[in-house]
């Protein structure tokens, strides 16, 4: 009998320890959304959207110790509600000198440099054209596309 009672009781021994490690050594919950993420609005488009591209790309020069190291060649578009009454050709040239303003300090901040294109810094490039687009044109304007982005070294 003893003899029988002593594997039971290795085995259960072993159950409890097994469980026991497995329960501490589970992966972490994950981590909420910092506080930062969740203060920002979401900015979601409207149903019907019209998009109006600008007519002609921005040249943003990249400069390094008084040196232009690279362009970056930028084309854009205004994502506006439909029926809006926003004619380009009355504002373009404040909203393109505005942009340029825009573009040229982003370009001095390094924001042209390294991995320009990832989602973090150029979701704060359109967040500044869009704030420039709402100023100039009204609420009517959702967001700023990029529609092409193209940086050529020098």
């Amino acid at each position: 009998m003893k003899a029988m009672l002593l594997p039971i009781l290795l085995a259960l021994v072993g159950l409890l320890a097994g469980t026991g490690a497995g329960w501490f050594m589970r992966p972490a919950p994950p981590e909420p959304e910092s506080a930062e993420a969740t203060t920002e609005p979401v900015d979601t488009a409207p149903a019907q959207t019209e998009t109006l591209r600008l007519p002609s790309q921005f040249l943003v020069p990249v400069i390094h110790d008084g040196r232009m190291r690279a362009m970056v060649v930028i084309g854009l578009a205004l994502e506006v509600e439909a029926g809006q009454d926003i004619t380009l050709a009355r504002h373009e040239a404040r909203l393109r000198a505005a942009f340029l303003q825009a573009m040229f300090d982003h370009a001095n901040l390094g924001g042209f440099d390294g991995v320009f294109t990832s989602g973090e810094v150029l979701h704060g490039l359109r967040r500044a054209l869009r704030d420039i687009a709402r100023a100039e044109l009204g609420t009517g304007v959702h967001d700023v596309l990029i529609t092409d982005l193209v940086r050529q070294e020098s």
